[in-house]
């Protein structure tokens, strides 16, 4: 009897099934140094333990995005080992800072499913939770993959969509203890531009664009445990090249937004994402944003904003997301909806 795991197919997911992941992971200086590495990231809170207390946080955070990355490593082996694609992300909150000594374990429960009508593969829903080192919730979303049949024979499940939240109201956003934006240093932090300055419907063009590489996308992908093929295998997939794991373009997006966005210095929440389209090494990725709302928080000089942050192949100066027929533009390659706390 075979003693290795050939990951879940979609006929192996049941809704209301519960899955506890493998291997607890304990955040390190060095996950914060390889991903200043990987990405070209400058917000102070996270690069400065001295920035970070003057903004009342006891301990220097790493970026919220370390700790979703790792959350979300753990869950591949069991959800998406044989995914064709991460589809989307919804209800994401990040219940505090993670810093260099917490342990995080991921859990996920399986709520929706799916069938494609191809009859080859299917759309599975989970709900994710990230506990710390005490049992209390880090991180939870909601995210939907395609997976593969393993038996194509095999009937359809009963469908089954959960209802998502589009946005998390500004009340429900989770506002670190002891965050206060009241003595903010904008000459450390690289921009002058408060809450007040951005304006809803504003688009904000962050210049900057990286060219992607298979050593470099793959090094991030092993650096959170993310064990999917087609990241690593040029067998995975019928055009033999590695998909770039989505997180690193969420990742590469956020860093590129620092410029024109350096005060947006804690990511709070995640409404939804969406991956648009593949990318793969060679591939150019550029950023812009866009203000889709804010809102004041009870927190002593600390505002909320929500911001679209779109990536694209090539940098699109007209920052256009949709063409007339409501399909997403030619170059599109991630479409994330996110609150973010900022000086006031």
């Amino acid at each position: 009897m075979s003693k290795t795991n050939p990951g879940n197919f979609f006929e192996d997911f049941s809704v209301g099934q519960v899955i506890e992941h493998a291997t607890p992971r304990t955040l390190t200086e060095g996950d914060r140094a390889l991903y200043g590495a990987l990405y070209p990231t400058r917000f102070s809170i996270p690069s400065s333990a001295v920035f970070a207390a003057s903004c009342g946080l006891a301990s220097a955070p790493v970026e919220e995005l370390i700790g979703f990355h790792i959350a979300f490593g753990k869950t591949v082996p069991d959800v998406s080992l044989n995914a064709v694609a991460n589809l989307g992300y919804a209800e994401l909150r990040f219940h505090r800072p993670l810093s260099p000594g917490d342990t995080l374990q991921t859990s996920s429960e399986v709520i929706g499913l799916k069938e494609n009508s191809n009859g080859k593969t299917g759309v599975v829903y989970v709900r994710s939770t990230a506990v710390d080192q005490n049992g209390a919730t880090a991180i939870d979303w909601a995210r939907w993959v395609m997976v593969n049949k393993r038996d194509h024979s095999a009937p359809a499940p009963t469908t089954v969509v959960p209802d998502l939240a589009p946005v998390l109201a500004a009340d429900d956003l989770i506002i670190p203890d002891g965050l206060d934006f009241s003595a903010y240093d904008f000459a450390a932090a690289g921009e002058p531009h408060r809450w007040g300055d951005y304006e809803v419907g504003e688009k904000i063009d962050h210049v900057d664009g990286v060219t992607l590489t298979d050593a470099e996308h793959m090094m991030a992908t092993r650096l959170w445990q993310n064990t999917a093929k087609v990241h690593f295998n040029t067998e995975a997939r019928p055009d033999g090249n590695r998909l770039i794991y989505g997180g690193h373009i969420i990742s590469m997006a956020r860093a590129l937004s620092f410029n024109g966005l350096a005060n947006a210095q804690l990511i709070s929440a995640i409404n939804g994402g969406a991956h648009t389209a593949p990318a793969f090494a060679g591939d150019t990725v550029y950023a812009w944003s866009e203000v889709l709302d804010k809102a004041e928080t009870t927190a002593a000089g600390v505002g909320a904003i929500r911001l679209r942050l779109v990536a694209t192949k090539g940098r699109d100066q007209s920052m256009t997301l949709k063409g007339e027929d409501g399909k997403y533009a030619p170059g599109v390659l991630l479409d994330l909806d996110l609150w973010a706390l900022c000086p006031r």
